[in-house]
């Protein structure tokens, strides 16, 4: 690359300035120069998203070696401070000198060589005090320390402190900010000898693989900056998917018969489908019954859905919608490129009925808008952009979908509701309204969870956190649909 710091003060510029997604803007750097060195495309990558995720902390130490405050500087200046101070204190190889070099001739570069001299010393008085920066004191302000330590907004770390105490969120923040490899579903029917060559093809290109401890067909990539051009990924062996996504559809039930009521006398409630596809009487999938139905009302960019239509296989279909056309295209993508042929993709709100669709699913994914806090280790910047009026705002609007789309769950039936936050407002308490409103029970989801998580899903309902569990934050809940009563109406009340 010309100039990877340019590249990195671009970046910071869309994503603090424009309002556009880390992610999205991040990736999009890295593809358009996907022909330039790994080397260059880590380095810009861990400076981007490194800036981001120490934003806090890093202004609030500008803030003490500055006469202008950050809120004054000129934003090209404040984020070309903020990339500077991120390579000092975060990046041990780059040396402070060059550091302060080189942010004086981006500075001229970019139109602000009156600026050059404000620059240089900001960074060369933090390079010498660094070890005298003061921090608030952890004992008299322990929620402001750790908004600073840790980079987060003070009211989110008020908000965990009180939904799951003190120790539990400083291992929340820790683990936020480690390293979040790249994790991997590999297609159940590549296995054997296919397996341990695409293993080894991975080595080759310096690409180290750690199979996942909660489930067997998922694997952790480190040292990569980009999944496209690796080995297996156009052949479709595998799909991009945290192991929290996988299990939304692991304890659906998809693949194992266990759609059943536990009333239905099989044993231990989880009925097992025979190869053959033959009935034993017991309310088995049947090739005359049509298949099993699934649905995920907001599936982009098609995971859940691909994944469920691996587990059904030939036992039925899926029905993956989502609103708008990009999104679909999407899903589009991902099918065509893992090989898929059971799903059908739709484009549909997920707030309006759809009156051809009531009491015909066997699952239903809800896997619906949320706040995203539980991935802040993966897309930086949506920490900052939170806000306490949009978790009401969509904590309002997963009760207006789940208002719509609990109809379409068959009586018996499954509905899998799901969010990648850990916020309880968006989670347990909607699953709370939910069923005190709607013919739903939470029931128990330990049979399909790895034994590590088998405990805590008993309730029907879990939690993971970042720091804490082997995943990225995501909320899980299973309820069935109770069998129909004369006379029953729901969904007055949302």
């Amino acid at each position: 690359m010309d100039d990877t710091r340019e590249l990195v003060l671009d970046v910071l510029m869309e994503v603090l300035e424009k309002g556009a997604y880390s992610h999205q803007v991040i990736r999009d750097v890295l593809d358009k120069y996907n022909y330039s060195e790994g080397r260059d495309k880590a380095f810009v990558k861990r400076m981007a998203e490194g800036t981001l995720e120490r934003l806090i902390q890093i202004d609030y130490i500008l803030n003490q070696f500055s006469k202008v405050p950050v809120s004054k500087m000129k934003p090209l200046i404040r984020n070309l401070l903020r990339m500077s101070v991120y390579q000092m204190l975060f990046m041990d190889s780059i040396p402070e000198r060059a550091v302060c070099n080189e942010a004086v001739k981006l500075a001229g570069k970019r139109g602000f060589r009156g600026l050059s001299g404000f620059v240089n010393g900001v960074l060369r008085n933090i390079a010498r005090k660094k070890e005298e920066i003061v921090y608030p004191d952890k004992e008299l302000e322990p929620e402001r320390y750790m908004s600073v330590s840790y980079s987060m907004p003070l009211w989110l770390v008020e908000m965990w402190i009180s939904a799951y105490g003190r120790e539990n969120t400083s291992r929340m923040l820790e683990g936020l900010l480690k390293e979040h490899p790249v994790t991997v579903r590999l297609c159940e029917d590549i296995g054997g000898e296919r397996k341990e060559a695409w293993l080894a093809r991975l080595k080759q290109e310096g690409v180290e693989t750690e199979q996942h401890p909660y489930l067997a067909n998922a694997y952790r990539l480190l040292h990569t900056e980009g999944v496209r051009n690796l080995p297996g990924f156009e052949e479709g062996y595998f799909a991009v998917q945290d192991v929290s996504s996988m299990l939304a559809v692991e304890i659906s039930g998809a693949g194992k018969g266990s759609l059943l009521p536990e009333e239905s006398g099989a044993d231990e409630g989880i009925p097992v489908r025979k190869p053959s596809g033959q009935s034993t009487g017991n309310g088995y999938w049947k090739p005359e019954d049509g298949g099993i139905v699934a649905v995920d009302v907001c599936a982009s960019p098609g995971g859940k859905s691909l994944y469920m239509a691996e587990k059904l296989k030939g036992a039925g279909k899926v029905i993956s919608r989502d609103l708008t056309e990009y999104k679909v295209s999407l899903i589009r993508d991902n099918i065509e490129r893992m090989g898929c042929r059971n799903i059908e993709v739709q484009i549909h709100d997920a707030g309006i009925l759809d009156e051809s669709l009531v009491e015909q699913a066997d699952i239903l994914l809800a896997d619906l808008p949320c706040s995203g806090l539980g991935v802040m280790g993966k897309k930086r910047d949506i920490k900052y952009k939170v806000t306490r009026e949009s978790l009401t705002e969509l904590a309002a609007l997963q009760r207006k979908i789940l208002d719509v789309v609990w109809q379409y769950v068959k009586p018996g039936g499954v509905l899998v509701y799901s969010t990648c936050t850990v916020n309880p407002g968006e989670n347990q308490e909607i699953v709370e309204w939910f069923t005190a409103n709607y013919p739903f029970e939470r029931e128990d989801m330990s049979p399909f969870l790895p034994g590590a998580l088998r405990e805590v899903g008993r309730e029907g309902w879990l939690q993971l956190l970042p720091g804490i569990h082997e995943s990225d934050g995501f909320f899980l809940a299973r309820l069935r649909r109770r069998q129909k009563d004369p006379g029953d109406h729901y969904g007055d009340t949302y």
